[in-house]
């Protein structure tokens, strides 16, 4: 069994594409990166978990616009954990940035997509 290292604030987590066909960019990055997909049952559909080949390693997601995700832009995006994800929303509008999506989930999976000042799109997810 490995050990379950809890993200640092700070230290960009996970990255996921978030577009309305998940199978076709699936099979595209299975053969540019050499990624693996494992399949993620999100209750009624598939996303995927891509691996890095030969391991269980997941490397990043790719996944359906739909649910919790339905509004997210179709882009390469990072989560950067937080240590207090309630504060750093209140700070995003103040400055000059917007929260796109959320907060959604609960304790460690709890995130909110945010835009920058400058229309750059990144996530934040609650650490530990």
């Amino acid at each position: 069994m490995t050990e379950q290292i809890q993200p640092r604030p700070g230290q960009v987590v996970w990255a996921d594409l978030t577009i309305s066909n998940a199978e076709q960019l699936r099979e595209f990055y299975r053969q540019v990166a050499g990624w693996e997909p494992q399949p993620v049952d999100m209750g009624g559909y598939l996303d995927y978990n891509m691996t890095i080949p030969g391991t269980d390693t997941p490397a990043a997601g790719i996944c359906h616009a739909r649910g919790v995700n339905a509004d997210i832009p179709p882009q390469w995006l990072i989560y950067i954990a937080v240590d207090d994800l309630d504060n750093r929303i209140r700070s995003i509008e103040e400055l000059g940035g917007r929260v796109l999506v959320g907060p959604v989930g609960e304790g460690a999976s709890r995130f909110c997509v945010i835009e920058d000042p400058a229309g750059a799109v990144c996530a934040l997810v609650q650490a530990g």
